[in-house]
């Protein structure tokens, strides 16, 4: 569904990521784990053409996306939920999620994208008339994810979910990110939360310095040494 050949991307004159291949089959849950400033947001911010400045190729089922405009984007079924919610906090839950669904694939199903993101997400819908800016950490988030869901997308990419959330809520994100799957969606999962994700992937690659590491089935990598050592603490 998305192949990745060669990518590499600058700010200025640094590098951030360098020749990076990756792939990513429908149906899968992949995740791509790493430190702090390895390059894992950018990478997916290029993927959604939010980074410009890279080189490479990116394939989205067959088509090359790397000159494509970010809502082009969305509206062939890739969509990203960004690191840090980014929610409208004046507007209500409902008008935020309204707001997810701007391409026109997604616009002409407006209200059973809703009723889809309600059913999935009943919380969403006991806060439907609440401010955004007065939710929870945790609702928050799943207002974010609702948000990207009503986009209609065949491949939806995850940007540190569980950042900032507590342990319990943690699951919960991981339990819903599997339930999303199970619906038909294709995920890749961008997370610190190295133990949660890989035990919910299929796949994973790790990604240092701008360079993907290792890659592998989620079991593989949460039994190597390495990873146990440099992501574990074991």
């Amino acid at each position: 569904m998305l192949e990745i050949s060669n990518l590499s991307s600058f700010y200025g004159e640094i590098q951030v990521l360098k020749n990076i291949s990756m792939e990513i089959k429908a149906g899968e849950i992949v995740a791509l784990i790493g430190a702090n400033a390895a390059g894992k947001t950018t990478l997916i911010s290029c993927i959604s053409r939010t980074v410009t400045s890279f080189s490479g190729e990116v394939l989205f089922n067959g088509e090359r996306i790397g000159k494509l405009r970010p809502d082009q984007i969305v509206d062939l079924g890739l969509v990203q939920v960004p690191e840090g919610r980014l929610l409208f906090p004046g507007l209500t839950v409902r008008e935020n999620l309204e707001l997810g669904a701007y391409s026109r694939r997604s616009r002409a199903n407006r209200k059973g994208r809703l009723d889809y993101v309600y059913e999935i997400l009943p919380k969403l819908k006991e806060r439907s008339n609440q401010l955004a800016g007065s939710l929870s950490g945790g609702e928050a988030q799943m207002c974010a994810i609702g948000r990207g869901l009503m986009a209609d997308p065949k491949l939806i990419m995850f940007d540190e979910p569980s950042l900032g959330l507590a342990p319990i809520v943690v699951l919960e994100i991981m339990h819903l990110v599997e339930k999303i799957r199970e619906t038909g969606k294709t995920v890749l999962l961008v997370e610190q939360n190295v133990r949660q994700s890989l035990k919910l992937s299929d796949r994973a690659y790790v990604l240092e310095n701008g360079r993907i590491a290792m890659e592998g089935s989620g079991g593989e990598l949460l039994n190597s040494p390495e990873v146990k050592k440099a992501y574990l603490g074991i």
